[in-house]
Formats: C-alpha cells, structure tokens, sequence
C-alpha cells in the first residue's frame, strides 16, 4: 500500500465496470476500512505476516526450557491447564491473565523431557462469571480424538509435539500455478469402496493415482478441519487447526499432501471461515459463556447464530478473531503445504442476512447497502492479500451465490481479491433441466447464456455437479438420466437400452459443455467422472449409521464389462484436450450458433471449434460451423468414438477445408459473424472438437503436432484395453495409470510414420 489517500480514493474496478461508480463511496469506505486494519496490524503486531503466526504464539508451544501454553479466554475469572500429564488436577498449573484476556503459563520440563507427553489429551479449565469451572479443547489445539467404544463421547483434545523421527519431512516440491485448475473435489472419509472411513494414506496411495490417471491438475479436500459430526460434510468445524482425526494423524495428512505432489497435483482445501460448530463441549463455542461480543469469538445474540445452519458466526472486527482466522490459513499453508483455498459460505459471511430468502437478481442495490456485513469484507481482503503474500502463486476461489461484483477482482484494485468465484448457477439449471423438461424443449439459447453468464475480468470455476447436488435428498447426473437402470443395463454384454444410449451421451456433453463453455477453471466431485449412481448418506440415526451410502464404488469403473468405463474415458480425454490446447485459460470464446432447431450449439475456445448437438434424432451431414482461422481442421475430441461408448460415426482422419465467408472485417456479411466456415457430420447427442492443423508443423519432417497428439486422446485411452467385448466377465479388470507425455509423442510419430 502506498498511500491511504491513493488506495481509498481511486478504486480500480470501477474502470473495469462503470456501473459501480454510484456505489464509488461504498468501495472507497470498505477500502479505508481495510487501509486502517491493515495499518494498526502493522503498528501493533510489525505487519499482517507477522500477526498471522499466532500459532507460534497461542496453543501449546516449546519453548527454551518447557512448554508455554497460551490462550484468549477474556470471560474467564480464573484458569488452569489439564490433562493426563498432572491427572487432571490444575491446582499446580494456575494460569496468569494480562491485561487483553490472554491467560499463560510456562511448564517447566521435567529431567530434560517435555512435561506433557506427545499424544497425550490436555484442556483448557476455566472458571466462569457464575462461578462455574468448566473444561474446553484448546482453541488452537493441533490434534482431537475421540473415543470410537463410546456412543456421542466428547473429543480430547491432544498435545502433538512428536519427536524428529516421527515427524513427516516433505520431499516434493509444490507443483507450479497452472493456466487453469481442472479440480478433483474429493472426501477423504468417503473415498473407500468399503463402508467405513477411509485415511490419508490410503487416499494418498490409491486415489490419487486415479486423480493423476484422469488428467486432473488439482485436488481439493474436503472435510480436512476436525468436526465432530461426520454427517456435517466438514462444514461444522469444531477445531479449527486440528486435523480430522477419523482418517489419520497430521503426519499422514503431510504424506497424502507430499504424495499429490510427487504427482504433479496441487491440493486445496475446504476452509470453512463462515462459521463454526454450536458444539459448546469440544467445540470454539465452548468459550462463549455469555460475554459480550468484544470479548468473544462470535457475535451475540441472533447475529452471532445462523439459523438454517445452527451454527455460531464470527466477530470479524474482533483482533483476535482476525489473528486466529488468518493465522489458520497461515497454518495450513507453510505447516501442511497446501497449494491454497476454496473458502465456504462466502455468501454467509458477505450479507447481515446471509442470502438467506434472499433472491439475488443482479441488482448493484443488492450488493453494496446497509445489508452488505463490512467487517467480514474487510476479513476476507485481508485473507487474501496474506494468502498471496506468503505464496503467490496460491489459488484462491470463493463459493458465493450471490455474485458480488469485484470479488474475483484484487484487493489493490477494491476488490476482495479472490482468483475463482464457484460458477453455482451451473448446476441449478442442469438440475431443472433434467428433472424438468423434455430434451425437445431445451433451450440452446438458454444453456449458452448460462454457461457464459460471468462477470468480465473475474475468473469462474464450472461444474456440472458437485458434492451439494449427490447429498441424500438429490441425486447424481448420471442417476437422473439414467436412474434404476443403472443396476440392472450397465453390462456391455447386453445392448444398452435407449435410456441409457441417451443418459451417458448426455452424461458426457453435459459435463464437457460446462468445462468448455463455464469458466476459466473446471471441477468434478469424486466418483462423477465415471457417472457414479445414486446418492451420498452419510451414517446418521435415520439410516442406522450405515456406511453403504458413504463411499465410492471403484468397483465400477474398475470392472470392464460395465459402461461406467466410458464415461471416466471421456473424463480422462477432455482434461487431456486442455492439457494440450489450454482452452480453459484462453480468453478469447465466441459463440457462433444457438440454433434452437436444429439443438446445436457452436462455439470456439481459443482456437478450437466445438459443436454440440443436442437433438435426440438428427444428423446433420455436410453442417456448416463459423471459424476464426481460414485452413484445414481435423477432429481433436469426438463423444462419438467407440472408446468413449458411442457408435463411431464421425470420421477421425478427414480433413475438413474452410471457406471464406462474406466481406473480410464486415462482420454482418459472414456466416454467424465468422469469416470463415467448413462443414462436419454432426450425430445426435454428440459434441465434436475440431483443432486447426498448422500446416508449417504437418510439412516438417521432425515436427511434434500438438494437434496430433489431442487427436489421439481417444486412441490413447483406447491403447490402456482393447475395445472388443469380453467373452466372459471373469479376470477384466482395470488398472488406471498416468498417461506419461512421452506415450502419446511415440503413438503420434507412429501415426505419422504410417
């Protein structure tokens, strides 16, 4: 920050987008508002880097001679430490209050040892304004468990200080910031084909070579922050730099995060800032005995609860909930080398009413008023101005439904600073599509606008379909196309009913239309790749805490006289056309072609053209498409390709020529507004991706064409087992691999050789 005056007073994205000059003095308040917090860190803590070590501070720390324990306890009249260590008698352990509500003590160590073993539980004991002593997890406590003999015990929480030999130490670097992230949003607890919850390790050495295989970048987790109540999803946070101690230890979380990395996969995770557990005996609430909200982590009264949610809410203009919230982001990044975020419940934090029946229409007076909750703006600028501080290369992305201008636009800006925004219209409206029109009443138009219906200059992750739309209650793409047929017609030994012909075709293009349509980023939740059936339903009391809902069946995809095969060939093929071509990155997408009769989509990303024909009986032979680029364009992608399930109808090795259309630079003399056209076949309930072949590269006789090797995505994956049907079902199994960068130069060089 240069100055207070420069930074208040011009805000950058209203340059950007001219229709937020009547909300000028709004930005320039929350940009003073920031200016001044970000100043007072600085002078009081010696800047925002420093302020979020808290954790080198607070909790249990080793320091020359013994442990310090610290902690922020303002309502609490006298306190102690406990735990195994002293058999829980703090008589001995008194701690001393200064005057900000921080009580400390030193224990000393005892024969050159640690006072309190590795592993061993400890709490926080306090007495109250009613004279009541209380006992409560450490809020910055690094590791819980609670005991699994015990129906609804509480969680212990535990003094991790491992010794050198036990300590996991990261061999891998981070990989590189790609041009955009194709996501894998996975639960570790989940990810078993077991019913019961699954570790780190486990996650680490089975999983993530499918996530490698499927030619994913990025993997974020869910779940990671220790919650007591599995059901929540993760999302009812109880400590927040503790690890969840169902699948493992902090050290094997640090193998899982190292192993991602040694694969070239970055991971994030799912931090949950926007609230917190109500849970008052293992959980941050328990601090909150009635004081007022300055000396508390929460608000009180109906602002500091969210009803829907059942579920405390922070104080964000509260300096020590800044230095605990930032110093957790801190925490996981330089402890567990996490690659950056996806924040939740960005919605929750940004309104007074949270988007609760709140319709958001895309009314600026929605955005910036009196409902617009300040503090928690302030927060999350902060949080990200740190997050790039520390690692600038980090992505950050937002889940916001409302659609808050400037979000994904940087702090220098007036902006809050975020790299993504979750595209969460995208899922909602495939959703009523399919359980509420027929196909011949899908509107091309309507799709396309909502795919492409994002803000210029902030980025957007697309999906189809994440964990929120497989939650009991819901189901999965692949189960609402394809429903109770998946148990009994997935068997490549039978021929496949029109329901599902029609269920993986559309399958396929509607998660390829999202990818290549919805953002400059894409996700996928676990298990959809290969169109996993059914629901999530996590053990509770309604099902009789069965896992059998609570799990992946890799069994699936796994088995290869089953069609789930397919569907996960086309995921693996279209993150390796980005892989090749970098669409997802690629500013430059124009849609050509919304013909309503026909239902077919056209459009170009960066210089591949895609057509997506959505009628359930036509072909179109001969089917004129709009380009940019004059030349000669051959298939790069093909839904249709027997690898992929379809019934191989379109030609891999024509070449299909362009002509000129119009008056060169008179847009309303070309076909669709493009200079120039070719012609395809285009099936029904298919998409098509066609490269445009450099004809310099092709007449070299040493070239690499990248072209070539995206045209042979579909052989690629077809060169993993043979395409012909099985005899029997006994001994098919596959066995997923990384697709190495030098086994498609060698098919390419045959190709080109034969």
């Amino acid at each position: 920050m240069a100055t207070m005056g420069e930074d208040t007073e011009h805000i950058g994205i209203l340059d950007t987008d001219p229709g937020l000059e009547p909300f000028k003095d709004h930005f320039r308040y929350r940009m003073r508002r920031y200016v001044e917090q970000k100043e007072l860190i600085e002078k009081y803590e010696g800047s925002l880097e420093e302020f979020a070590q808290g954790y080198l501070k607070f909790g249990f720390n080793r320091e020359e001679g013994g442990i310090v324990y610290r902690e922020w306890a303002p309502a609490a009249q006298e306190a102690q430490v406990v735990g195994d260590f002293n058999g829980w008698d703090g008589s001995n352990h008194r701690m001393e209050k200064n005057q900000f509500g921080v009580w400390s003590i030193k224990i000393p160590d005892s024969e050159g040892n640690p006072a309190i073993p590795h592993n061993s539980r400890v709490k926080f004991r306090f007495k109250h304004g009613d004279g009541v002593w209380v006992d409560r997890i450490p809020a910055w406590i690094r590791y819980a468990t609670v005991d699994p003999t015990a129906f609804a015990a509480p969680y212990d929480g535990l003094y991790w200080d491992p010794p050198a030999s036990e300590r996991y130490q990261f061999k891998y670097p981070c990989p590189s910031k790609p041009n955009a992230p194709r996501i894998y949003e996975a639960h570790v607890g989940m990810s078993s084909s077991e019913p019961r919850v699954n570790s780190y390790r486990e996650f680490a050495d089975d999983i993530l070579p499918r996530i490698r295989a499927n030619n994913y970048n990025t993997v974020q987790l869910m779940a990671v922050m220790e919650h007591s109540y599995y059901a929540s999803f993760g999302y009812h946070v109880t400590n927040f730099f503790a690890v969840s101690s169902r699948s493992g230890t902090p050290e094997d979380l640090k193998y899982l995060i190292d192993k991602a990395h040694s694969l070239g996969l970055r991971v994030l995770m799912d931090v949950v800032h926007s609230h917190a557990s109500n849970n008052v005996t293992d959980g941050l609430n328990g601090f909150d005995v009635g004081q007022s909200s300055q000396d508390s982590y929460f608000h009180t009264g109906d602002r500091g609860y969210h009803k829907l949610w059942d579920s405390r809410l922070f104080n964000y203009a509260n300096w020590e909930v800044l230095r605990f919230l930032l110093s957790n982001l801190r925490w996981w990044l330089e402890e567990f080398k996490f690659d950056g975020f996806r924040f939740d419940g960005v919605t929750s934090m940004l309104y007074h009413h949270h988007g609760i029946n709140m319709p958001f229409t895309g009314n600026y007076n929605e955005y910036f008023s009196e409902a617009t909750d300040v503090d928690a703006v302030v927060y999350l600028m902060l949080a990200n101005c740190l997050i790039h501080s520390i690692f600038p290369d980090a992505t950050v992305s937002a889940e916001d439904v409302s659609g808050m201008p400037g979000l994904g636009r940087p702090v220098a800006e007036g902006g809050t600073g975020f790299d993504y925004r979750l595209a969460m219209a995208i899922p909602d409206k495939w959703i009523d599509y399919l359980k509420n029109k027929k196909d011949e009443e899908w509107s091309m138009k309507e799709i396309s606008s909502s795919l492409t219906n994002r803000r210029y200059a902030e980025k957007c992750i697309s999906y189809a379909e994440s964990h929120d739309q497989a939650l009991v209650g819901d189901k999965t793409i692949a189960f609402l196309l394809m429903d109770k047929e998946m148990y009994t017609g997935m068997s490549c030994l039978t021929d496949a009913s029109p329901t599902l012909d029609r269920g993986i075709s559309l399958h396929k293009m509607i998660h390829f239309i999202t990818m290549a349509l919805g953002g400059e980023g894409y996700l996928n939740f676990m298990g959809n790749e290969f169109g996993h059936p059914e629901w999530i339903d996590f053990p509770r009391e309604g099902n009789d805490w069965s896992y059998e809902k609570c799990r992946r069946q890799w069994e699936l995809v796994d088995t290869d006289h089953l069609r789930y095969k397919y569907m996960n060939a086309f995921d693996t093929a279209m993150n390796l056309l980005d892989e090749k071509f970098s669409f997802l990155a690629s500013t430059k997408q124009i849609v050509s072609s919304t013909d309503e009769e026909d239902k077919v989509i056209v459009f170009e990303r960066g210089d591949l053209v895609f057509v997506f024909n959505f009628h359930p009986e036509n072909t179109y032979d001969g089917y004129k498409v709009g380009c940019d680029l004059p030349g000669k364009y051959r298939v790069a992608l093909d839904s249709d390709a027997r690898v992929f399930g379809g019934q191989g109808r379109v030609g891999h090795d024509a070449d299909h020529f362009t002509s000129p259309e119009g008056i060169p630079g008179v847009p309303e003399t070309n076909f669709n507004n493009r200079p120039n056209s070719f012609k395809v076949l285009s099936p029904p309930r298919t998409c098509v991706v066609y490269y445009r072949v450099e004809e310099s590269l092709e007449e070299s006789d040493d070239h690499k064409s990248t072209g070539a090797n995206a045209t042979l995505a579909a052989d690629v994956v077809a060169e993993q087992g043979s395409l012909e049907e099985p005899a029997s079902v006994k001994d098919h199994e596959f066995n997923p691999r990384v697709i190495e960068g030098s086994e498609v130069e060698d098919v390419v060089e045959e190709a080109t050789d034969d």
